[in-house]
């Protein structure tokens, strides 16, 4: 006897017909009914009347089903304790990322940490900066990865590194045959896309800030839900956008990119984790950014504090 006999002949009970209970059971008819007439040779028994219509229990049928039933419910209750078990043996690690990151710096930190843990099951999530700072407050994610230096007294955020920034033009644009460094002057009266739109203070906002402190004032701004989008737009030859420079690696038809000649303009790589998070996974994954972290660290209260001040967009802007 096996706990497959066992299921079988509790379907066949409950539905009082070897046709229905075959099928509820995704089998054919016939092995259904092997494996009743094997148990009923087991026990020595007939288990069912077949005379009867609908099908009925024997005395004997309706004694084993009583203890079948508590015995197929103690085995799920097993296979669930079995699996809760596993589940608590896993360690889970959610990571928030905006999409810039993916183009330098976050794939090399994943790829250094999955090769030092690599039964640690990773979840991933594209989220802006402001959206990683609820899920850790909620606890949906552990770590994030951003642009955003946001104060708030429950979340340690640790600077990774300073991104310089570089300018995606349309192939057709007056300056794009040229291949030094362009200055941010030179694009007054350009069309300017910005990325993220919302939520507010984002990266958008890093670069309308510094078109301000250089006195740029552009023709126009498009303002898109996504880095992707932004690119797009520029294709299509609608504006010029300021991007990280590990977005150049984002080849795209009819986009090239330029340096900036534009000391100080850089967007920052900031690591951020709920306050006193002293897990060996949020230490590890500091390791394994640890050249990074030293020249970023002692910068990080001084970008925070200048950068949260420029940020606030203006109405309009």
């Amino acid at each position: 006897m096996d706990s497959r006999q066992l299921r079988y002949f509790v379907a066949v009970a409950r539905e009082r017909n070897f046709t229905r209970a075959a099928a509820m059971l995704h089998i054919a008819q016939p092995p259904l009914s092997r494996a009743i007439q094997q148990l009923e040779d087991e026990f020595g028994v007939a288990l069912f009347d077949r005379a009867s219509r609908p099908l009925a229990l024997t005395d004997a049928g309706r004694l084993l089903f009583e203890q079948a039933v508590q015995v197929l419910d103690r085995m799920e209750e097993m296979q669930a304790m079995a699996a809760r078990m596993r589940q608590a043996e896993r360690t889970l690690l959610g990571i928030g990322f905006v999409a810039s990151t993916l183009y330098g710096y976050l794939p090399e930190v994943i790829r250094r940490y999955r090769a030092a843990r690599p039964k640690v099951e990773l979840t991933l999530l594209e989220m802006t900066t402001m959206e990683q700072i609820a899920a850790l407050k909620e606890g949906r994610i552990d770590v994030g990865f951003g642009r955003i230096p946001f104060n708030d007294p429950v979340i340690e955020r640790t600077l990774l590194r300073n991104e310089t920034l570089c300018v995606a033009l349309p192939l057709t644009h007056r300056l794009a045959s040229r291949t030094g460094l362009l200055k941010l002057a030179e694009f007054t009266g350009d069309a300017l896309v910005v990325y993220p739109r919302a939520p507010r203070p984002s990266f958008a906002d890093q670069v309308l800030a510094l078109c301000r402190a250089r006195d740029v004032k552009p023709q126009a701004v498009h303002e898109v839900r996504e880095l992707q989008t932004a690119l797009g737009l520029v294709a299509a030859d609608s504006g010029v956008c300021i991007v990280p420079a590990s977005v150049e690696r984002l080849r795209r038809d009819n986009v090239v990119y330029r340096r900036l000649d534009e000391p100080g303009a850089v967007s920052p790589i900031i690591m951020s984790t709920r306050k006193g998070d002293r897990s060996p996974e949020i230490g590890l994954l500091l390791r394994t950014s640890e050249g990074d972290v030293q020249k970023g660290r002692h910068h990080l209260r001084r970008v925070s504090v200048e950068a949260c001040a420029g940020w606030l967009v203006r109405p309009g802007s």
